[in-house]
């Protein structure tokens, strides 16, 4: 439905400013307003690449049978969640946790990397029609973009800790 599908967008929009507000509202915090301003930043573009991805599903989908996302979409999920996981750790500013939690998602980047230089692999077999092709490269590498924003968001996070532990 549209309002599905809008809903990441409505969303995304108030990332950087609910960030803000909950850690001025319920942190008294020795972190720069910079580096807030930093991991908002970060953080409000991992719904913009879902978002992306949301949009062009909804206009090719029907080109889109038979092709999984399941597995990288799972992997998305679990970088989100250790996104999110690390923003609740700055609290604590405590390095050994939040280093760990660097490392699960640094090790979810890199299973995803992997998992699209076995993609180029199976595209370049020559399987796939033209039209195919293009829309599974195009619809993985969405996908993976916003793995790679999540861990843009740790590293700010991951950042924020080492600067201020």
């Amino acid at each position: 439905s549209p309002e599905r599908v809008n809903w990441p967008r409505q969303r995304g929009h108030d990332v950087p400013r609910d960030t803000n507000a909950a850690v001025v509202n319920t942190v008294v915090t020795p972190i720069e307003g910079e580096a807030i301003e930093a991991l908002a930043g970060t953080w409000y573009r991992i719904p913009k690449a879902i978002e992306k991805f949301a949009d062009r599903y909804a206009l090719a989908g029907n080109n889109l049978r038979g092709i999984d996302f399941a597995r990288r979409a799972a992997m998305l999920e679990q970088a989100a969640s250790v996104v999110l996981e690390m923003v609740r750790q700055l609290r604590g500013l405590k390095l050994e946790p939040m280093k760990e939690l660097n490392d699960r998602l640094r090790a979810i980047e890199n299973e995803a990397d992997r998992l699209m230089l076995e993609l180029y692999r199976d595209l370049y077999a020559g399987t796939y029609d033209g039209m195919q092709v293009l829309l599974i490269k195009d619809f993985f590498e969405l996908l993976e973009k916003a793995i790679d924003r999540c861990r843009e968001a740790g590293s700010v996070a991951y950042r924020i800790v080492l600067t201020n532990a």
